[in-house]
């Protein structure tokens, strides 16, 4: 589901009439056509994640640790599952709306409220751990290193919490435009340093002792006369390799790979892009405004292969699965891309809701939710 648009006044956020997840009338979503199904996808399991994602716009995707799945729906509820069977281990009831996709790490889950809030949680019991307030609402998951849990607001700010209290370290102030997806990127955090794409089109990188800027460089130039064709917000998260390359996918704008250290651009390519990108080996593998599947070299951006036969369908990010790539569409179904060839190889519905959230994936296992909040773990054969 595409983001839906934000006005940013003096001192709030309005939405735009209408959701960018609708039908554009201009541009219909491809029909599906029937494939040559080499791949079978099979459930093993399914549960109902409470009212599930709501008409709020909130991606709530769900956040796996070891042998134990975390999900949340619309009013708080957060539930753990055993990622084998989907018995129910504990749920726990938030006083306030979830509003971010979740992060489990090292005994915690982490995710944002509507209020403003976020939230800390003992994985084992669902017990509250802390609660901090943060500037406004958190949309992207929460992102931890040894010692920070680093969130993104909605008003543009890059908050660092103590990951052992909750108490605030230090606060990244950003200019915002007037117009802005109602979403926010999400930060990727290391030891010494948090990259974060901004709303202006720039990345910066943040020391995470001081909470001051090292670099910052612009990765999307606003064009056209209309404030909706200069929207070039960086919505995905930044992908760091251990050799220090980043990549940034922008909307309306570019898919860049830069030095992570200077910053210093790599390359560029015309692949405009509000998700996340996969990237496994050299191949890197993204989904385009239009919802085209590409993959690309990682190492100068020379196209491999591309997919058009699912533009239009407003495409989830896509997850690695077992040498296949699986993305969900806004009808509900999720389906199954061979990696190195970019064929359609296999489908299945989850629901007719439709699949906002980015599929979870470990070795030839996909756990798919629905906008509905139907969870299933699926089985991909052979």
């Amino acid at each position: 589901m595409k983001p839906t648009l934000a006005i940013a006044a003096t001192a709030a956020l309005g939405l735009l009439a209408g959701c960018a997840g609708q039908v554009d009338s201009q541009n219909p979503p491809r029909e599906l056509q029937d494939i040559a199904r080499s791949t079978s996808v099979n459930t093993l399991w399914d549960e109902q994640i409470g009212d599930g994602m709501g008409l709020g716009g909130y991606t709530l995707t769900p956040a796996r640790d070891g042998d134990t799945l975390f999900a949340a729906d619309q009013h708080g509820l957060v539930m753990a599952l055993d990622a084998d069977t989907g018995e129910i281990r504990w749920e726990h009831e938030l006083d306030n709306g979830a509003s971010s996709s979740l992060t489990a790490v090292a005994g915690g889950v982490y995710l944002g409220t509507r209020n403003g809030e976020v939230v800390a949680l003992d994985q084992s019991s669902g017990e509250e751990v802390w609660r901090s307030r943060v500037s406004s609402e958190v949309l992207s998951a929460p992102q931890i290193n040894s010692q920070l849990v680093v969130v993104q607001s909605v008003d543009g700010n890059v908050t660092a919490l103590d990951r052992a209290s909750g108490s605030e370290r230090w606060v990244y102030t950003s200019s915002r435009p007037s117009l802005t997806l109602r979403t926010t990127g999400t930060p990727r955090i290391i030891d010494a340093v948090t990259f974060a794409g901004l709303a202006n089109g720039r990345l910066v990188t943040i020391e995470n002792g001081s909470g001051r800027a090292l670099w910052e460089r612009r990765i999307a130039t606003p064009e056209g006369r209309s404030d909706i064709e200069r929207m070039v917000d960086l919505v995905g998260q930044p992908v760091l390799t251990p050799d220090g390359r980043l990549y940034v996918t922008s909307y309306n704008g570019r898919l860049v790979a830069l030095q992570a250290t200077s910053g210093q651009v790599l390359w560029s390519r015309d692949v405009p892009s509000y998700h996340t990108p996969v990237l496994v080996d050299d191949t890197l593998y993204v989904v385009d405004d239009d919802s085209h599947l590409v993959a690309l070299s990682a190492s100068n951006g020379e196209q491999r292969w591309r997919l058009d036969d699912l533009a239009g369908r407003q495409l989830t990010a896509p997850a690695f699965a077992d040498g296949r790539l699986v993305v969900g569409d806004f009808e509900g179904y999720l389906h199954v891309i061979d990696a190195e060839n970019g064929t359609l190889v296999g489908r299945t519905e989850i629901d007719g809701s439709g699949i906002s959230a980015r599929p979870l994936t470990d070795g030839n296992r996909v756990y798919a939710m629905a906008d509905d909040g139907s969870l299933e773990a699926l089985e991909l054969n052979p």
